[in-house]
């Protein structure tokens, strides 16, 4: 995206000298329309990425789930004498596991803030009633409207609204309506991660203990390349998802989403506090529900009102700026 002084330049080519300066003073000035004018058409429908790479990714982590889940509930709790502790480990463990995987599916099924595609035609950007001065941007890739933070993603094919990144594991871009159920997902993984690393130790010393054939109903030799790959797991996923739980929360404190950090698109907009952002982010003042992938979700079926574009030719220009009276 273009400086505004780089901005001005374009919109003074051509102009005396005079008036460019003075008109560059008023360009640097001029915001970009709001996500407030511009709102996503497809945010009550279903939504799902058709990326192999995606689907295979998101395949993989729920197969490595159910995986852990096989070797903690058939290896270490089923064969252990204390009932107790089998009782409340695995009560903790499938909570935990159900709450990751259901955080998992409304990230990936879930708008991350798609701009309506389609929508760059002079008929719509005059129904939109700017006010004069204002400055429209135009995405060459998808030949939408952006909005202010938007941008564009290779993957979805469409301009999401405060993109943090494209997940490959989630089969989704992590946006302006998700980016709370990848947080949560993170989270889920990287807790049931850490009980099992704990489980896993505190199995081996039992066994050590006693004789390995009691400690488990499987072989020893099984019993132990089952315990090492979930330790394995374990650990890779515990850094992997603790470090993006970390960079998440961070970019939501901070305001700023890991591809403006990235372009250095700093100082843009007016930065929110940390509390008031976080509260942004998960839809609510604190409360349990933050924990929860499943607030917002209701059985009831609202009528959605459904924004009509005018029709017309894309237009070709990639900077719009609305006249000056």
């Amino acid at each position: 995206m273009k400086s505004p002084v780089h901005r001005c330049r374009d919109v003074e080519h051509g102009r005396g000298q005079g008036m460019a300066q003075t008109t560059c003073l008023q360009a640097e000035q001029r915001i970009p329309i709001s996500k407030d004018v511009i709102t996503s058409s497809s945010a009550s429908a279903m939504w799902f990425i058709r990326d192999a790479c995606g689907i295979v990714c998101a395949v993989i982590t729920w197969l490595l789930v159910f995986y852990a889940e096989f070797v903690v509930l058939f290896v270490m709790l089923l064969p252990s004498k204390n009932l107790t502790y089998s009782i409340v480990n695995g009560t903790l463990f499938n909570s935990l596991a159900f709450l990751a995987l259901a955080s998992h599916l409304r990230a990936m099924c879930t708008d991350p803030g798609a701009v309506p595609k389609g929508n760059a035609t002079k008929e719509y950007i005059e129904s939109l009633q700017l006010k004069p001065g204002q400055v429209v941007y135009k995405c060459p890739k998808c030949c939408s409207i952006k909005p202010d933070r938007a941008h564009h993603c290779s993957v979805c094919k469409r301009c999401i609204r405060k993109m943090d990144h494209h997940c490959p594991w989630v089969n989704n871009c992590v946006g302006e309506n998700n980016q709370k159920y990848f947080v949560l997902f993170t989270m889920y993984i990287a807790l049931i991660s850490l009980h099992t690393l704990v489980m896993v130790v505190f199995h081996f010393l039992n066994c050590f203990e006693d004789d390995w054939t009691k400690c488990s109903s499987f072989s020893p030799p099984a019993t132990v390349i089952l315990l090492i790959l979930l330790c394995f797991e374990g650990l890779l996923f515990l850094i992997f998802t603790s470090v993006m739980f970390g960079t998440q929360v961070h970019s939501i404190c901070t305001d700023e989403t890991g591809i403006e950090r990235l372009k250095g698109e700093t100082g843009r907009w007016g930065k929110v506090p940390c509390w008031e952002a976080m509260q942004t982010a998960f839809g609510s003042p604190f409360s349990l529900s933050w924990c929860s992938p499943f607030s917002g979700l209701s059985c009831k079926k609202s009528p959605t009102e459904h924004v009509a574009i005018p029709q017309g030719e894309i237009i070709e220009e990639d900077v719009i700026e609305i006249p000056l009276d």
